[in-house]
């Protein structure tokens, strides 16, 4: 008699557990739907991750919990989606009000992409003078180039930007320089990347209001200043390339969401046999 009445209790104990089980999971899949209802998707899935640690035999509510926390991942994307597509509908009317004042270049034969300079930095504005220039891509990428135009060589590699009370920013040998000369006019230039350029392009927006000295780091130094033009260029082409990368960012964010989106809900086709 012992046998049966102690079997009886095991499964008395197994029924509670179960019973335990799926109430502590019932109630994470509820704490999950307040979350997903506050707009806290990944605070939710989470949650609904801890229903297999809690309930591993409650097979129904861990599919269940399965199902919610991608109906609650399409949420997220499609909240990301809106909140990108406000972003980009933004950044590009600010393009719009900004690109006018901006010369644009692109050679189709080789580039990919265009470049956005200050319209008193291009080529045809200045012949002959020694300045540097700052221009940036499609993308956002910034760049500096120093343009050297004199009655010999010093054979440049770099440039050192001087403020009056001494402090500088020089940049580090460019890997990208070539020189030239055209009727009797020596002609140097290097280019620098925005990150690359030993801070320079920041040091001169942060000092754009002070008379700065631009020297030629070469065999034979040579020193003339910037002009006000080319302080404001400094400016306004950063202004222009954080808005620019802003929109690259955002257009891969968006394509990023749609790939993630697709493969949801064809593997949700896929699980219910429905053709896309």
């Amino acid at each position: 008699m012992k046998h049966p009445l102690l079997l009886a209790c095991l499964c008395l104990a197994m029924a509670s557990c179960d019973n335990s089980e799926k109430t502590a999971a019932g109630r994470l899949i509820d704490t999950a739907s307040r979350q997903a209802l506050a707009g806290d998707y990944n605070g939710a899935k989470a949650t609904l991750d801890s229903v297999k640690l809690v309930a591993p035999k409650a097979y129904d509510l861990r599919h269940k919990a399965l199902a919610l926390k991608r109906e609650y991942t399409l949420l997220e994307l499609q909240r990301d989606q809106a909140y990108t597509d406000s972003v980009l509908r933004v950044s590009l009317a600010r393009l719009d009000s900004l690109r006018p004042g901006f010369a644009y270049e692109k050679d189709t034969a080789y580039q990919r992409t265009g470049r956005y300079l200050f319209p008193t930095q291009t080529v045809e504005r200045n012949l002959g003078r020694a300045f540097l220039r700052f221009q940036t891509d499609e993308e956002g990428h910034m760049s500096l180039t120093s343009i050297y135009c004199g009655a010999r060589h010093v054979h440049h590699a770099a440039v050192r930007v001087i403020a009056p009370d001494g402090t500088y920013a020089q940049t580090p040998p460019s890997p990208d320089s070539y020189e030239t000369s055209v009727q009797g006019t020596m002609i140097e230039q290097a280019d620098y990347r925005l990150g690359e350029d030993g801070n320079v392009a920041d040091f001169v927006r942060q000092n754009h209001d002070k008379d700065l000295k631009l020297q030629f780091l070469g065999d034979q130094n040579f020193t003339t200043r910037l002009s006000p033009d080319d302080r404001k260029a400094a400016v306004e082409v950063y202004r222009l390339s954080r808005l620019l990368t802003l929109i690259a960012d955002t257009r891969r964010q968006q394509e990023e969401l749609q790939t993630k989106r697709k493969f949801i809900e064809e593997a949700d086709r896929r699980q219910t046999g429905e053709k896309p």
